[in-house]
């Protein structure tokens, strides 16, 4: 077959320019913090929007109360704060009021939902929706910038089959969920986990895809490093991947889930920063995790590090 001249020029200049950001990619992936002089390509440059706004959940921060836990944050230039959703309707004043004249607002809100949405039972499908809906009205009362939800952990059973009919479905129950969120000015948020926690959705490329079909203001998704350490072969292409649609980040070592830093050498962020710094990234990343040491030794310690990494990236 005789091979069109221009339909060649095309076909070659497309893959030249695929090859040169996937090489820029792999190199960040590889674990390349600076470029060499004249080096750096365009794609690779730092967004101007992008800032690190490091926020805790609430089981971060030593103190008593919230408002220990707040002047502990606000020492640290912690910005976010990130409750947990069961019950937060009864919490709204309670965190209003800790926050008031505080640096700290509101990041995401974690879960809490009952039910889930991909069960085979309409009545616990309609448990997940309405409580969802309840959490979903606290963030927008609390300014969040959305509600964190999992469409099946592995533990809930019997679950919807995994095919496209499943995913349709997953699409038009969201979308439903997406536009309540938009009515109380925040949003859904995907959350994809490791094999062992969620069968469902475990890339962030995959929750991403989702997010551009059912294609709603209200629906984004975001990326937690402990799950992408397990399930993505890269975090700056896992982070490129959710683009526009990255809502939020959560952070953990690498190894035991604990403190950033208490993982030693393994707790390097630099690639999946240096993807939110080309995305223009400004909302939160989020710590969850646990922790080995002494918090008010370590949990400083770890702040340290995401800044010092975020810098180098």
């Amino acid at each position: 077959m005789a091979l069109d001249r221009r339909q060649f020029l095309r076909t070659t200049l497309s893959g030249a320019a695929i090859a040169t950001v996937g090489t820029s990619v792999w190199t960040a992936c590889a674990g390349k913090t600076a470029p060499v002089k004249g080096e750096e390509h365009s794609c690779c440059a730092g967004n101007s929007t992008a800032e690190l706004k490091i926020s805790f959940q609430e089981g971060i921060a030593p103190g008593e109360n919230l408002n220990e836990k707040f002047d502990f944050m606000e020492k640290l230039g912690v910005v976010g704060f990130e409750p947990g959703g069961r019950g937060l309707g009864g919490r709204v004043d309670e965190i209003k009021q800790a926050l008031n004249g505080r640096n700290i607002q509101v990041s995401a809100i974690c879960a809490g939902f009952q039910g889930f949405i991909l069960s085979t039972d309409e009545a616990i499908r309609k448990q997940c929706m309405d409580t969802m809906k309840e959490i979903i009205t606290a963030a927008g009362e609390l300014g969040s910038v959305g509600v964190i939800i999992v469409p099946a952990f592995n533990s809930q059973v019997p679950v919807l089959p995994h095919t496209e009919e499943t995913r349709d479905f997953l699409c038009e129950q969201f979308t439903e969920m997406g536009n309540f969120a938009v009515e109380h000015n925040t949003t859904v948020i995907f959350e994809p986990l490791n094999r062992k926690e969620a069968f469902y959705l475990r890339l962030v490329a995959d929750a991403a895809s989702i997010c551009r079909d059912i294609n709603n203001p209200g629906v984004r998704c975001m990326g937690d490093f402990w799950h992408m350490t397990a399930e993505e072969t890269c975090d700056m292409g896992a982070f490129l991947s959710a683009g526009e649609y990255l809502q939020h980040v959560h952070v953990a070592s690498r190894k035991r889930r604990s403190m950033p830093g208490e993982d030693g050498e393994a707790d390097n962020y630099t690639a999946g920063f240096k993807a939110l710094k080309m995305l223009g990234y400004n909302k939160y990343v989020s710590f969850e995790c646990g922790c080995q040491g002494d918090r008010n030794t370590v949990v400083p310690a770890a702040v340290e590090l995401l800044r010092k990494q975020w810098e180098e990236a």
